[in-house]
């Protein structure tokens, strides 16, 4: 090989800083490049994203905790009007998913991290001054509430900015961090929040939403300082069109649903079951579910690399049929103990339902190919890319449909109990479905491990 030919080989393999932090030419494929300069540069990126979707899920659960105070704050509300508080934040994030997914490539990464940060001050600020004013009325609370999604939208312009950073080999771990990263900041505001609005004899709830502005202030500057864009990034629309005619992600988002919808649902509506049911505990606690359903999500895809996807959802969900028929049992002997240890059943395996059922969908796209040439397998990734963004989307309005289940067998039926039977049931179907799809030895893909 000549000089000249390994130059022009270098020279192909190299960066260009552009003005504006914009980056031309990266392929994390490339050996070379990533080991001398891409992994540093996508490790830097990397962090600051953490860092900034975990401020955004904690936004998008701020009104989980804040709900319970507002009546020390002068602000009375029936239990349905604080149900439709917790939810509706969940629905306008899931919402948000697919338009946030395509920002990334639109405007640049480190460009949307800056504009996503500092929307967050839209909803911390209106939280602040809603709650110092007990005449706002419900409307008025409800947009604010509903303000809050934009955090839920968060999630999936990091994770699509992130992708493009790392190579196939490193992908999935970035993307672990990433989103484990943002699940904690549900347990972070639960845990802060509480403590933070203490003051003496009474509490300001107006801190709960100003203690973000500083962070979000703090996450658009360290993007727009040290954060990069990417150049020749693109969205494959063809990708979620190839997964949304696909039968399969229909099957995986409906179980998503159940995994990661109950997730972000029982972590909105915690805080305020725990204050409805059990009035003489402190709703401090609530943290705890959203903490280990966060930490025990890593196992999930851990168990599913080991025994399958499948049929570790499908143990999943009979672990969360057993968690909320304990807490059924809880409510009826009103016994904390025993409603408390149950829903922390139920946050654990919700986690593992949600690593396990991501471990599942690239399984399925690549068992279910029906060219298996290098090129059709790619275009089999690729779907499987845009199914992980459809099922994302669906599984979050879980969130939203949980809380309203709780809000209406309260008001038909004067309790939570007949909306946790509903839930059983539906796990029941999803148990099901997942084993009559991927595990039964009729099903076409069975003989593959999903």
């Amino acid at each position: 090989m000549t000089t000249r030919t390994v130059s022009a080989q270098r020279s192909a393999g190299a960066l260009q800083h552009l003005p504006g932090r914009w980056i031309a030419g990266w392929d994390p494929e490339d050996r070379e490049q990533w080991i001398h300069e891409g992994r540093g540069i996508a490790r830097r990126n990397l962090w600051i994203s953490v860092f900034a979707e975990f401020l955004g899920f904690g936004v998008w659960a701020l009104w989980s905790i804040v709900v319970p105070q507002l009546g020390k704050a002068g602000i009375a509300l029936t239990v349905d009007q604080m149900f439709w508080l917790v939810s509706v934040p969940s629905l306008v994030g899931a919402t948000l998913r697919l338009p946030y997914t395509f920002a990334v490539p639109l405007f640049g990464g480190r460009n949307w991290t800056v504009v996503s940060a500092l929307l967050l001050l839209l909803p911390t600020l209106g939280l602040a001054w809603a709650v110092s004013n007990p005449g706002t009325s419900f409307t008025t609370l409800l947009i604010i509430a509903a303000l809050a999604g934009l955090g839920g939208g968060n999630f999936a312009s990091s994770m699509a900015n992130i992708s493009f950073f790392y190579p196939e080999a490193e992908k999935g771990k970035a993307l672990g961090l990433n989103a484990a990263g943002g699940n904690l900041g549900t347990a972070f505001v639960q845990l802060t929040v509480p403590l933070v609005i203490i003051t003496g004899a009474g509490i300001a709830l107006d801190r709960a939403g100003l203690m973000f502005v500083p962070l979000a202030l703090l996450a658009a500057a360290l993007a727009f300082t040290k954060m990069d864009n990417l150049k020749g990034t693109s969205s494959d629309l063809s990708s979620f069109a190839n997964a949304a005619r696909h039968p399969h992600t229909w099957v995986l988002s409906f179980v998503y649903i159940g995994t990661f919808g109950s997730f972000i649902g029982y972590s909105g509506a915690f805080p305020t079951l725990l204050k409805n049911q059990f009035p003489e505990v402190t709703v401090s606690l609530a943290f705890l579910g959203a903490l280990v359903g966060s930490l025990s999500r890593p196992l999930g895809g851990v168990l599913a690399d080991r025994l399958g996807g499948a049929r570790v959802t499908v143990w999943a969900f009979g672990a969360m049929i057993l968690g909320a028929v304990g807490a059924i049992y809880g409510l009826k002997g009103h016994s904390f103990a025993l409603f408390f240890a149950a829903f922390l059943w139920l946050f654990v395996f919700t986690g593992i339902g949600n690593g396990s059922v991501y471990r599942m969908i690239p399984a399925v796209f690549r068992a279910t190919a029906s060219d298996l040439s290098v090129s059709g397998l790619l275009r089999s990734r690729k779907a499987a890319a845009g199914c992980i963004g459809i099922a994302g989307a669906i599984g979050a309005f879980g969130g939203f449909l949980i809380p309203r289940g709780f809000a209406l067998s309260t008001a038909h039926f004067g309790g939570i109990v007949p909306a946790l039977w509903v839930f059983i049931g539906a796990y029941v179907v999803m148990a099901a479905l997942t084993w009559a799809v991927y595990l039964n030895r009729s099903s076409v893909v069975a003989k593959h491990t999903i």
